[in-house]
Parts: C-alpha cells; structure tokens; sequence
C-alpha cells in the first residue's frame, strides 16, 4: 500500500456541526432502526495483505465512510443548493439529479436550483436561466436519457465569475457532476470559495463513462455503457458470422483506459480481438494485429474486433490540440481501424466483409440500466449527506463497495488504468484468445510503463 502514502484523505469541513439532523435514525445497534455515520468509520483502500506484513493501519490507507451524521452544519430551511452538469453525457445523470433533490428534501430544504447548460450557466453573459428543482419537477427524469440540465464543456476556467454567481444566488452548497475536467473546475471554485471567507460546500459526484476516476471502483453509467456495447458486439457478431471472412469492427469508448473494452469482451464471450491504449500493438509484421487476424479468418472465417477510442493515439496524433473541455482531440481510431483492415486483405486479394460500428452517442444518452440507476440513488443520497455535514472539497465514490468521501485533489492527481499485467486484462486475454502480445522485437522488461502518454 505503500503507493497511496503521499496522499492524504483527511476530508475539509466548512466548521463544527451544532445542528441536530432533522432525519431520525438510530446510535444503537441491533434496534432494527437505521443507524447514523460517524466520522470514525473507515473504509480500507486496498484489502489485499501479504502475510507477515506489518498490521499498522496508516491514515493514507484508509478513507471515511459517506453517509447521514446525526449532527449535521447547515440549518436546512437556510439551505439553497445548486446541482450542475458538465462535459458528455452519460446514462444514470437525471438519476444522480433526483436522488439529491429527493434526498435534500427529507432534511427540509426547499431550495434547489439547477445550472443549465454546465458552468456556462453560471456565467451572465450565456443568460440562461436559473431552474428551480422541485420534488414534482424531477419526479420523471430518472426515465429519461441524457440530462434534463443540459450540460456543456468549459467554462470552468472562469472561476471569478462562477464564483461571484453563486454568492449572488445565495448558494451554500453546489453539487457538480461530472468528469476529470469538471471536478478539477469544482476544485478551483472551492478554492476561490475558501479564499473569500464563504461557507459553501462543494460535493462532486463521479461522471465518467470510461471508468478511469483513480481510487473509485466504479463510475456511474459504466455498467449501462457495457450492457449496450454487448448488444451492439452480439449485432456485429451476427453480421461477421453470416458473411465470407466476415469482420465485425466495434469502437467503445476509452480514451485513455480500456476499461468499457475490456468488460464488454468479459461479458459478450464473442469478441476475438481487444485493442486498448493501455496495451501497445503492431499492425503490420509477423507479430502484428493484421497477421493474427488473417490467421483467425484462415480458422474460423469470421472475427470480431473492438477498439477503445484511445488505442494507436500515441501514433496517430500528430498536433495535440484541445476542446472546450480541455480534452485532447483524438484521431478517430475506428475509422482508421476499418480503412487499414480493408486495405490489408484487399492487397492480400483476400475476400472480407467488413461491417463498422460506433455506437458512442447512442450509448452516452442512454438512460441508465437498473444496476446504475441504484448505483445513482445512493451516490446521490451519499452526497447530499456530506454537504448537509457541511464537508467539502470532495467526490462521493465507492471503494471495497462501500460508499466513501474522497479528497477532490486526490481523486483528480491521476487516472486508473487497466493494468496489463493485472487480473481484469488476463482474464480478457482468456476470453479473447488473442495473442498476449501483439507487438514485434519488444523487450518485455521495458514494454509496459503503464502510462498513457501523447505526443506533445
């Protein structure tokens, strides 16, 4: 556990909690009563121990569980909080927006607005209007894909004014739900927050589709991303079967972690090959993806191929350029995926059918699956908890599944990765049966650095 050391995970409070929770609920256990959080309860980082190991648990190892306190900081019928919605979307959004607003609600608060538009809601010279957020108004969004907000990319970067938006509205808590970007936006505005003496919490609640939060088990929408990616796997599977030397192409998203890859091949049991950032590939050689899929045409006659967003990016990107986000802009890998594989087997004279699928934007507006829609309830329950503890600068996430409080800053220091090395890409290999490597004249000592990195 030694790698989690330099990071602390004590979570910043806006002062002392002197107000009674209006939520009755238990001290007491075994009195069939639901019972309280307190702050001295604490979820291991990493579970996993080697024997003989030295049994002292580290501050660095360990994070506070989320939930309700019996003494909480905000006087409820004082309370206006604000919920916004930044960057892509993502199935399980409306969920998030409606588990706070409902949850909020059993404290007392009358006052939730919603930002439209992502933090550009925020900003006077877009004009949009604020939109009140009533138990009646969100009853329904939940059934709905996308964001009932709207959502947008940048804007973060104005801090000032974001800032001076939410002392006018007379915010004291803001909820912000979305990505790397959006919680590094939330991090500067509780910072400038902090600067100007205010007391105003900021929760964020983790939106990435691509899974890659470090520290957090599980990103909302990503079980929903993978179920639908298995429908669209098994519709390419079909067409592949049912053609001479048939090939599927799938692109999912990933742009930096393979996760979504990964899980979809696990879970569909028909994908042959997974390309992934993580894991670096030759096209062309005897040891080259080409080679190995002309052998598995030669064998079965037909293939399915996915391919996260980010595989080849490091080759492919010639001018890093950025969006509105702050996002590197990518090449499109399925596209240039699907022209290389043709034109491989159209010199060879090799008879294909290839058919190529990227279902992002049908994925990303999905509306979420059952699993992330409860996922969503408690990850919002979760964070309407904290911030009416008056706790901030912080993420709601879910760790050894426990639902916990992390740092901000910590959440953001990095992304998680899948480890080419680690059991969730072995397994993979073993569903696949792709080669473990398909790279030519590699050193197996100096291959794998686990880092993501494009050409600056």
């Amino acid at each position: 556990m030694s790698e989690n050391e330099d990071f602390d995970f004590t979570i910043e409070e806006l002062g002392s909690r002197n107000v009674h929770s209006p939520i009755a609920m238990s001290k007491t256990l075994g009195d069939m009563i639901a019972n309280y959080v307190t702050d001295d309860e604490f979820v291991l980082l990493k579970p996993q121990i080697k024997l003989g190991e030295q049994a002292t648990i580290k501050r660095s190892q360990v994070v506070e569980c989320a939930g309700p306190r019996e003494m909480i900081y905000f006087s409820p019928h004082h309370v206006h909080a604000g919920i916004v919605s930044c960057g892509g979307l993502c199935p399980g959004i409306n969920d998030v927006i409606r588990a706070i607003v409902r949850c909020l609600s059993r404290y007392g608060v009358s006052r939730v607005s919603g930002i439209r538009y992502g933090y550009k809601g925020f900003l006077p010279e877009y004009k949009f209007d604020i939109m009140p957020l009533t138990l009646k108004d969100v009853d329904d969004i939940h059934k709905l894909g996308g964001t009932f907000l709207g959502s947008a990319r940048g804007g973060g970067k104005e801090v000032v004014k974001i800032v001076d938006a939410i002392e006018q509205l007379n915010m004291n808590m803001l909820f912000t739900i979305g990505g790397d970007g959006t919680q590094r936006g939330s991090l500067d505005i509780a910072n400038e927050i902090e600067k100007r003496g205010l007391k105003i919490a900021t929760v964020g609640i983790p939106k990435t589709v691509d899974n890659d939060f470090a520290f957090i088990e599980r990103s909302f929408g990503f079980d929903t991303a993978v179920a639908k990616a298995v429908e669209v796997v098994t519709a390419a599977h079909m067409e592949a079967n049912s053609q001479i030397n048939g090939i599927g192409l799938v692109k999912v998203m990933g742009r930096e972690s393979g996760f979504i890859a990964a899980h979809t091949a696990l879970a569909s049991h028909e994908v042959n090959f997974v390309l992934i950032p993580e894991v670096p590939f030759d096209l062309e050689g005897p040891n080259g993806f080409f080679h190995h899929l002309e052998e598995r045409l030669s064998k079965r006659h037909h293939a399915v191929v996915i391919v996260a967003e980010g595989a080849l990016q490091d080759q492919l990107i010639k001018e890093v350029k950025t969006d509105a986000g702050g996002n590197v802009k990518m090449v499109d890998v399925g596209t240039y995926m699907r022209d290389r594989i043709q034109k491989y087997f159209d010199d060879k004279k090799i008879e294909t059918n290839l058919k190529y699928i990227d279902p992002s934007y049908m994925i990303r507006s999905a509306p979420a699956a059952p699993s992330d829609s409860i996922y969503c309830e408690r990850l919002g329950n979760a964070a309407a908890h904290a911030a009416m503890a008056g706790k901030t600068k912080l993420i709601i996430g879910l760790v050894n599944n426990e639902f916990v409080h992390l740092p901000t800053k910590v959440v953001i220091s990095h992304r998680s990765h899948v480890d080419p090395e680690g059991a969730l890409w072995r397994d993979t290999l073993d569903a696949t049966h792709q080669p473990v490597l398909m790279i030519n004249n590699f050193q197996s000592d100096t291959l794998f650095t686990n880092e993501f990195s494009i050409p600056v």
